[in-house]
């Protein structure tokens, strides 16, 4: 059996390139209106708050990204295509935010919006799997790596149902999309979470 290779540095360094290219093709995206007065820029609200929440978004995975990867120890050949196959869905977000802003948020495009947020999180649940495993026990405590599965299941499903209920009310699943974004913008849990160290508990 081959010897499973270190970690090198190349599934983040490319990750990081994955994701820069992503936020470009957003960007890119972007194109201003031909008049020369603010009032041009109101019927492109829909562009700007989907371009917002997808960015917000991207910034979400790759902060978090990064927070996991800290814990890898090996670059093992299933983590590395979980890691592909996470990055596949989140490249597809730019496809979708362009249909939410060029329909004005209507219900198929929505619903298809939510359901890459599905694809990206059910792969993240599956790279978060991995991260967790090569995690040793003075990393992170058992508490942690609960609370960080049930957040990743509950915002996966909260996606599940946006893309469910943007078919009938695809404002109300554009919000549900939104609120679900909140609970991952802070990558790790509250520090009470974490394991103490030996001994430090008594000295309280």
């Amino acid at each position: 059996m081959r010897p499973e290779k270190p970690l090198d540095g190349r599934i983040a360094a490319f990750s990081d390139g994955v994701i820069a290219v992503v936020i470009t093709i957003m960007v890119l995206d972007l194109k201003a209106p031909q008049e020369s007065s603010f009032s041009a820029l109101w019927p492109l609200w829909p562009t700007a708050m989907s371009y917002a929440v997808s960015y917000l978004f991207i910034a979400i995975v790759w902060i978090n990204h990064r927070h996991l990867m800290q814990y890898a120890r090996r670059a093992t050949p299933r983590l590395i295509w979980v890691n592909f196959a996470h990055l596949f869905a989140v490249s597809l977000v730019p496809f979708t935010t362009a249909w939410v802003a060029r329909t004005n948020l209507a219900a198929a495009p929505v619903a298809a919006y939510a359901a890459v947020f599905v694809a990206v999180n059910a792969a993240y649940r599956v790279f978060e799997s991995e991260m967790l495993e090569q995690a040793g026990s003075t990393q992170m405590c058992q508490h942690m790596r609960r609370m960080m599965r049930r957040r990743s299941l509950s915002t996966l499903i909260i996606f599940a149902a946006a893309s469910l209920t943007a078919l009938i009310a695809p404002l109300v699943g554009f919000g549900m999309i939104c609120a679900a974004l909140f609970l991952y913008l802070r990558p790790d849990a509250p520090a009470r979470w974490r394991l103490r160290r030996p001994g430090r508990a008594l000295h309280r």
